[in-house]
Parts: structure tokens; C-alpha cells; sequence
């Protein structure tokens, strides 16, 4: 199918960014063993409705792919006959930018809609792996959650309106333009972190924020027995950074080098004077905890923190599986041990980024040789879960998608997402079996 020639919108608003919007091979969409027989890339929105209507009386079982960078989370689907690619839905369709709000199609690539923005001094932080690739809409679809959230928010804050298109068939909208909607029920939310199963998003509205003035990224090198202490001295400092990390390996995917004891990343963002004062403290507060140097740089911030953000998709071959335990700030240190045990158990290396700002903590296993992995992975995994239950794979070998607990322990709102994917996809025709519990 061609791409869409339609116009883009004025006052404010430009057009398609050069992107690579080609769909992928066939073979490079293997989900869980399973590959669509055709893709189909709709060359716009009312092309897109009529696909999903004829394959919706057909009984034929479609998955959403844009860039495909977060196909690695849950489960595969149960059948798959459709990839629907939406590579062509990449415009800028409004730009009110005195407003602060964006609308664009759901197409767009993350790489290109920061570029847009940054032309008029905005962003909205999505911190989103594999940008250049990655869509708005998957990043949506997939419930991304990056690690500037404790200081801006989740994506899904940021969007205000939303257009989708329903499995029938159905064009449905949600939301607006304007920050402050009608009171009511944000249907917009429901559909961030649903995974295409509910339905296709074409069209996403943002409210944006300035760009900051300055950027800094700060690293040092950890000591012998300091993460803790440093972990603590971070967390307790008074002008918090946007992201707050502690790292141990990921020597090839991250920035700066392991001591004893990992490493500690942090980035500040905002007014001139604000980041420079953050910087004094920081130094302080890390020298006080044991660290001895401290490295600050602006220049390329924003590329060693993206690189940072791209590294907790990146798998070792074959042969690694990594993992995000979701919890308190408060008990961070406490799952990221009972990970470290766990591993040891089953004779799995480990590497950790330990989120001193949200509690996450992201754990890449690997064995030295991809046979060994999936005797290991299988115990360490159920263990994991049982004693972790708030843990979920981002990423593991296709061949092992259907051993693992992709989404943790089932939540006891089970029953009712259930009732939610039968109303709006009775048929089962988006994703099937791809979300949590199988749905």
C-alpha cells in the first residue's frame, strides 16, 4: 500500500520527518515461533479500518508493529496471520507549540518526534529504547515506563487525547487538544500499556514541556562497599536529579567504567544556576559516601543517556534474559540482593541497573554459552517470580517466550481485564494471548 499524500496542517504544524517507515521482513517478525503469513501497511487511517474490518470478519488474528523494538515483551500471541505495520501514519497533524500541545500520528518514530519538538525549544520525556526506530504508539502500547518518570511523569501523563481504531473497524476518539478535558473517564489511559490489544492508535495528542536550559550527566567509578551508602546519599540529596542510577556491568552498552562496586550515573536537568548548584551537592554528597572522583560532562549528555536507556533492551545473543522488578525506592537495595542470590543459585551471571528515583531495578542474566540458558533460566525464573512477583521479562530468546512468566504473578484485576478485552475485541482478533494472563 502506498503512503499517505494527504496534507499536513498549518498555523504552526510541519510536515512527515524522513524516517525509515519501511515494513519489516517477514522473518524478522517471529513471535514466539509464530509468523504472519502477509503485512499490510495502511497508507492512512480509513485504509487501516477497512484492514482490521476485513480481518476481523475473516477470523484472521492481527498484531500492531511500528518500529518492533518492543515486540520482545509478552507473551506471543496465540495466533498470528496479520502483521500490521503502521509505518505510514507518521505525521505532525496540529502543532499549537504556544499552547504546548502536539498531535501526531501514532506512526511517528520517537527520534523524529524529538526533533520536532526541538526545533521549538520542547519534549515530552518518553524515554524510549531504540528511538530511531521506536514508535509514539509503541511506546504507548507497550506502557513504557522510562527513568525520568519520577521527575516528569509516566507518558501516558502527558497525553490528552487519543484516536484508535477498534478491531470492527471502529475510528474512536478520546480526549482533545487541550490539557483540561471534560470530567469523565480517560479512555485514553486504558489504552497506554494494553499492548494492541484493544485496539490500533493512529493518533496521539501531547501536552509538551520546555526543553531545559542545561544538561549534565555525572558519573563516578564505585569503591569497594560504597553502592549503598552512595544509593542512600543520592536519594537524599535536595535537588533530586532527573535520573538516578546505579550500574553494575553493561560495560559495553553504558557509559563510564565498574569500580568494586559498580557504578553510579546520574543526569540533571534545568536552569543553568539550578544544575550548577546540583552539581556541587552531588560532588559532596558522593565524596561523602566514599567516592573519591566524580566526572561531569554536558556535551553529548543527551547521547550517553540515551545510550543508557537503548542498553535495558539490549540481549547478549542467545544466551541472556533481562528482567525489570517493579517496587519501593525504600526496598531497592533488598530485591536487587534477593536477584543477586537467585542468580547465583542457578550459576547465572548478572548485570543490574538499580533506579534510585523509581525503584526499578533492570537484571540481565546470561550464561557464557546460549545452551546453558534455558536449563537455568526455568528455575531461576519461577523462583524469581514467587519471590518477586512484581518482575517482568523485557526482553529473552524467541525460543524461550513461552517458558517464562513474561508479565509476573497474575494481578487479582485479572477477571476484569478480561471483561475489557471482550468488550472491545470480541472476536479476538487483536493480539490474542499476547497480554497479561494470556488475554
Amino acid at each position: 500500500m502506498r503512503r499517505s499524500s494527504r496534507p499536513t496542517a498549518s498555523s504552526g504544524r510541519r510536515g512527515r520527518l524522513a524516517v525509515d517507515d519501511s515494513p519489516p521482513a517477514l522473518a524478522n517478525l517471529t513471535l514466539g515461533g509464530l509468523t504472519p503469513r502477509r503485512v499490510v501497511a495502511p497508507a492512512n487511517v480509513a485504509e487501516l479500518a477497512n484492514v482490521l474490518r476485513e480481518c476481523d470478519a475473516a477470523g484472521e488474528a492481527v498484531v500492531v508493529v511500528g518500529g518492533a523494538t518492543l515486540q520482545t515483551l509478552g507473551h506471543a500471541p496465540s495466533r498470528f496471520d496479520v502483521a500490521l505495520h503502521t509505518g505510514n501514519l507518521a505525521q505532525v497533524l496540529e502543532y499549537e507549540y504556544r499552547d504546548l500541545t502536539i498531535a501526531v500520528e501514532a506512526g511517528m518514530t520517537v527520534a523524529a518526534f524529538d526533533a520536532q519538538l526541538a526545533e521549538r525549544n520542547q519534549f515530552v520525556p518518553l524515554d524510549a529504547p531504540n528511538a530511531a526506530r521506536g514508535t509514539i504508539g509503541g511506546v504507548l502500547a507497550s506502557g513504557w515506563l522510562g527513568p525520568r518518570r519520577a521527575s516528569y511523569g509516566r507518558p501516558r501523563d502527558f497525553l490528552i487525547g487519543t484516536t484508535i481504531v477498534l478491531a470492527d473497524g471502529t475510528v474512536a476518539k478520546a480526549g482533545g487538544m487541550v490539557v483540561k478535558n471534560s470530567t469523565g473517564y480517560d479512555l485514553s489511559r486504558l489504552y497506554c500499556g494494553s499492548l494492541g490489544t484493544l485496539g490500533v492508535l493512529v493518533r496521539a495528542n501531547f501536552k509538551t514541556l520546555p526543553l531545559p536550559e542545561t544538561r549534565c550527566v555525572a558519573m563516578a567509578t564505585l569503591p569497594e562497599r560504597t553502592r549503598r551508602r552512595t544509593i542512600e546519599h543520592v536519594a537524599g540529596l535536595d535537588l533530586e536529579p532527573a535520573a538516578a542510577l546505579a550500574i553494575s556491568g553493561f560495560a559495553d552498552d553504558i557509559d563510564g567504567r565498574d569500580g568494586l562496586d559498580g557504578r553510579i550515573f546520574l543526569l540533571f536537568e534545568g536552569s543553568r544556576a539550578s544544575t550548577e548548584r546540583a552539581v556541587r551537592d552531588v560532588r559532596s554528597a558522593l565524596g561523602a559516601a566514599g567516592v573519591p572522583e566524580t566526572a561531569l560532562f554536558e556535551a553529548g549528555a543527551g547521547t550517553t543517556f540515551g545510550r543508557l536507556c537503548d542498553a535495558y533492551l539490549i540481549r547478549l545473543g542467545n544466551r541472556s534474559v533481562t528482567y525489570c522488578s517493579r517496587g519501593f525506592t525504600s526496598d531497592l537495595v533488598e530485591r536487587s540482593e534477593t536477584i543477586a542470590r537467585l542468580a547465583r543459585a542457578e550459576n547465572l551471571q548478572l548485570e543490574t541497573i538499580e533506579d534510585v528515583r523509581t525503584g526499578d531495578v533492570i537484571a540481565r542474566v546470561s550464561t557464557p554459552v546460549s545452551s546453558q540458558l534455558a536449563g537455568r533460566i526455568a528455575p531461576f525464573d519461577a523462583t524469581l517470580v514467587a519471590e518477586l512477583p512484581r518482575t517482568l521479562v523485557l526482553t529473552a530468546p524467541e525460543a524461550l517466550r513461552g517458558r517464562l512468566a513474561m508479565w509476573g504473578a497474575p494481578p487479582s484485576s485479572l477477571d476484569t481485564m478480561r471483561a475489557i478485552k471482550a468488550r472491545f475485541d470480541p472476536n479476538g482478533t487483536l493480539a490474542p494471548g499476547r497480554f497479561v494472563g494470556g488475554i
